[in-house]
């Protein structure tokens, strides 16, 4: 097996804390926690991602979200602290009052290229055009693909699997239930069950993508990635289920009875979820297990993203 090497800037290992809400006890594992301004599940990623970066010599770091991606902000505060130039694609429109993630990522001093969302379908392509440009003019660039999901970046969340079992016994927990964009989170989860021989479900509750998108990118990852590395385990797909229906609203959006939930689940346990992950993921938590008082061996794991709350302060109030 060949383990890739690492950054560690990623404050690791994240508590994994036991809740109450509505009378139901359930576990959380706080990987809001790796950080401050590089908060949330996106640094695990980049710690392998950034590294591989340093080692090519690379002067700019490209990738892509949408305006208020979390990984997005991540890279380009990540780049600063180890001295690259960020070049950020991003879904949405210029604005002059930038809040949340894309104020930081303005902040940091990202260049950043605003795209439609029919261009943000070709991104990958656009940014690898750009890259030979930048080359052409003797620049090394590094290109990262949206969410860090490569089947490098994924080695973060096979490491959290090591990292879990050191906190919980994984062979009482039933399921552990993350969102899911770019696939990449769930994929390491379930490549690194693998290698332990651990049975423990995979709910990925998928927020961008169809339910048939989300499970092949995850399973298409996952497998990549121990055909990459020779990872002597097999792939169970049967240990992953897509939780489908939770982002109907689309997914730059909340509906507002999804933030009835996250207020009162804020104003009970002190944690705040966001529009675009953490809040549709936590919705369908509640709905399938913790509502049905089933939550007490299903792990839901909090993957940040605080600062896109931020762009959605009146609905949030409103609620």
């Amino acid at each position: 097996m060949r383990i890739p090497k690492k950054f560690s800037l990623a404050n690791i290992p994240t508590p994994v804390h036991t809740m109450n809400f509505e009378g139901n006890s359930f576990l959380i594992k706080r990987d809001d926690y790796t950080g401050t301004e590089l908060s949330g599940n996106k640094v695990r990623k980049l710690d392998y991602l950034m590294y591989q970066a340093k080692k090519d010599k690379a002067e700019y770091v490209f990738t892509a979200g949408g305006d208020q991606s979390n990984h997005a902000r991540a890279t380009a505060l990540y780049a600063a602290r180890i001295g690259f130039k960020t070049r950020l694609f991003l879904w949405g429109s210029e604005s002059a009052s930038a809040d949340g993630n894309l104020f930081l990522d303005k902040f940091s001093g990202a260049y950043i290229t605003c795209l439609n969302k029919k261009e943000f379908y070709n991104v990958n392509d656009i940014m690898t055009e750009q890259c030979r440009q930048y080359t052409a003019d003797g620049k090394k660039v590094y290109i990262i693909p949206p969410g860090g999901s490569t089947t490098l970046g994924i080695w973060g969340y096979i490491n959290f699997v090591y990292e879990l079992k050191e906190q919980v016994n994984i062979n009482k927990l039933k399921g552990i239930v993350v969102a899911s964009g770019s696939g990449g989170t769930a994929a390491g989860i379930l490549v690194g069950l693998s290698l332990l021989g651990f049975k423990t479900k995979v709910y990925a509750v998928n927020v961008l993508d169809s339910f048939e998108s989300t499970r092949k990118t995850i399973l298409r990852l996952a497998e990549a990635c121990i055909l990459d590395f020779k990872l002597e385990c097999e792939l169970n797909k049967n240990q992953l289920e897509v939780l489908d229906g939770y982002s109907n609203e689309g997914y730059k959006s909340i509906s507002d009875d999804k933030l009835k939930l996250l207020k009162k689940f804020a104003r009970t346990t002190g944690i705040i979820l966001d529009p675009a992950y953490t809040g549709k993921a936590f919705t369908a938590y509640y709905d399938k297990f913790l509502s049905k008082g089933k939550a007490g061996k299903v792990l839901f794991v909090h993957t940040g993203g605080l600062f896109g709350a931020f762009t959605k302060r009146e609905q949030y109030l409103s609620a």
